[in-house]
């Protein structure tokens, strides 16, 4: 039985695939006269028509790319009860064994089957004095690390920092996307803001049926993710058509796409495009995503430029913290709101 990414396949695939705009930073980067202008509007053409771009010439060395994949799969190498010593907790840190997740909050599909995939999550490196770490703040947890991989958590955090200023320094051209000033989104980020790195595994599905995948139809409930992929294909996007194409891997560039917290911001002006993943080969699959999104201390509301007399707000003003636990407890089966709190973020 063909599974839901080929029952919608375009008929002209390689014109679907060409609507998936690559966008040289390099100029933007250097500083380079009116190379913000422009990139603010190949990046508008791309987050209203598509929601997913490439971004080449970026500034992350392929080199420390190709080491985090290297210490990715050293670490699913690992035999399970190692992994779950660090098994992810109420933040969200740690490892997540397959089949421990569903995409449950999605609106896309009605996945009824947990994930297949295994994953471990990284964010700042904190220390057990850090401030929030020592008061409990939720979202603020600490990074569990493995033993026995030497070198393991340096590339990890090389590699989320660099993705980390890369994901910052294009904030600008987003908001000279949306008509705003360069600096406007600085105060959702002011901080640290809630990111997180991602390194995923999937194993073959030679056999997917209908409503199984390494990672069900959904969309991210990031701001921005930022996506390395090696060789083995297994992620497919839903273009605005309805049909499912899987974007090639085009060496020396990330896949980026927008996540739900930049369709609430632009009320719904920019996409937030449904994507999944099955790997209908014989090998295995790694990818790493990087997710960043605000400060989960700021209030979310539609930017100015987004709205008027004749385009309300579609959504009310939310405290990023609570969109991130609700998104949370709907996905992951070892969370569950504190007695008596529903997605208060104290």
């Amino acid at each position: 039985m063909a599974n839901l990414f080929q029952q919608h396949r375009p008929k002209d695939y390689d014109a679907a695939i060409a609507q998936i705009p690559v966008i040289d930073l390099g100029p933007y980067l250097r500083g380079e006269s009116g190379a913000l202008a422009r990139l603010g509007a190949e990046l508008r053409h791309a987050c209203e028509n598509v929601g997913f771009l490439y971004i080449r010439n970026h500034g992350v060395p392929q080199a420390l790319v190709d080491r985090a994949f290297a210490e990715s799969e050293r670490f699913h190498a690992l035999p399970l009860g190692e992994k779950m010593k660090l098994s992810l907790n109420e933040w969200n840190i740690g490892y997540l064994p397959m089949g421990a997740s569903q995409q449950k909050h999605s609106t896309v599909h009605r996945n009824t089957k947990p994930n297949l995939n295994e994953s471990f999550f990284v964010s700042y490196d904190r220390t057990p004095d850090h401030p929030d770490v020592k008061a409990g703040v939720p979202l603020r947890g600490m990074n569990k690390w493995p033993e026995g991989l030497p070198g393991f958590r340096e590339t990890a955090m090389q590699y989320f920092h660099a993705l980390n200023d890369l994901a910052q320094r294009m904030l600008p051209g987003f908001a000279v996307a949306l008509d705003l000033e360069p600096d406007f989104f600085d105060r959702y980020f002011e901080g640290e803001p809630h990111c997180n790195l991602r390194f995923l595994h999937y194993p073959p599905q030679p056999n997917a049926g209908d409503d199984e995948f390494g990672t069900g139809p959904h969309t991210d409930n990031s701001f921005l993710t930022i996506l390395a992929r090696m060789e083995v294909p297994g992620l497919a996007i839903r273009l605005t058509s309805g049909e499912w194409v899987q974007p090639p891997l085009i060496p020396g560039t990330f896949l980026v796409n927008l996540g739900n917290i930049m369709k609430r911001l632009s009320n719904d002006r920019f996409l937030s495009t449904p994507h999944g993943v099955i790997v209908e080969g014989d090998k295995d699959r790694y990818s790493i995503a990087y997710f960043h999104s605000p400060n989960p201390t700021k209030v979310l509301e539609c930017v100015p430029s987004c709205i008027g007399p004749d385009n309300p707000p579609r959504y009310e003003p939310k405290l990023y913290g609570d969109l991130v636990l609700e998104f949370y407890r709907a996905n992951y089966f070892h969370q569950k709101p504190p007695e008596g709190k529903l997605n208060q973020y104290t």
